[in-house]
């Protein structure tokens, strides 16, 4: 399906692995150039697997999105290097690393880094870029949110509320950006198979007991147990996968969503419906 995007030039933050790097695989499909930032050291090498795959220009940069002087310098050199940005999609996340139910479990040291990567990076991202979008009068930022910023999930307090901010946050820079041409949306997936909904199974499985068992209860498997949700919590039955993602993300910078801004879309296979 073609676009309209080739020759645009994508920036996707936290894309050196799964939804993040979907995406930006999204793009150059469509033929746009591509930047991942990532800490990952791996980052600047899988950009260039993509390059390869693809034969469309792909740079890597390691970038620590919490750290605004260092998007601020992947800002200058992207400039350097393309001369232009017409797409962001902010796709960097984590979790607490534990079950937050009830949510006085956790300690309130672990909501700082979830707010830091999921939120203040996207702001820090926003700072950076917006400024610069808005002289051209034109471009796309995209926020990769979730459902549970949506529907208060209790399973990790400090990643719901963070996300929930994401969303108030890319409503905000909407209303910003719109007299300027910049359209700003927010993706909400729903249950993928990825490291953190992985993450998520382990801390629930750890507290009922060591490894598996405790108590003389048997603990499903990761695969049981994520099934079982997805049964149970998704009309459609099934996984989402970062494909399905990268898909909208992609539709969303296009020119055929030239009149959607502000909005938050979810992709989750109708987990939340809202009436």
């Amino acid at each position: 399906m073609d676009l309209h995007l080739a020759g645009d030039v994508a920036v996707v933050v936290g894309g050196a692995r799964g939804i993040g790097l979907a995406v930006a695989s999204g793009f150059l499909a469509e033929g746009a150039r591509v930047a991942i930032l990532d800490r990952d050291p791996e980052g600047p090498a899988e950009a260039r697997r993509l390059e390869e795959a693809s034969g469309i220009s792909c740079v890597g940069l390691v970038v620590d999105a919490t750290d605004f002087d260092s998007i601020r310098r992947a800002v200058d050199d992207l400039w350097d290097r393309f001369g232009r940005c017409d797409h962001v999609v902010y796709a960097a996340g984590v979790g607490s690393g534990k079950f937050g139910f009830p949510f006085w479990e956790l300690d309130p040291g672990d909501w700082d880094r979830v707010l830091r990567v999921n939120l203040i990076g996207a702001a820090n991202v926003g700072h950076a870029f917006a400024p610069r979008m808005a002289d051209a009068k034109a471009g796309t930022l995209l926020f990769v949110a979730s459902v549970a910023g949506q529907i208060g999930s209790q399973t990790d307090p400090p990643y719901s509320a963070s996300k929930a901010g994401l969303i108030n946050f890319a409503q905000c820079a909407a209303k910003d950006l719109a007299p300027f041409g910049v359209r700003v949306n927010s993706i909400c997936p729903g249950m993928i198979k990825t490291a953190l909904n992985r993450s998520v199974y382990q801390a629930w499985a750890d507290r009922q007991g060591q490894g598996g068992a405790g108590g003389g209860v048997s603990i499903p498997s990761y695969e049981e147990w994520a099934g079982s949700k997805v049964k149970a919590l998704v009309p459609l039955g099934r996984w989402q996968t970062p494909e399905d993602v990268a898909a909208m993300a992609v539709f969303l910078a296009s020119p055929a969503a030239g009149n959607v801004t502000g909005q938050t879309i979810n992709v989750d296979g109708g987990y939340v419906m809202h009436w």
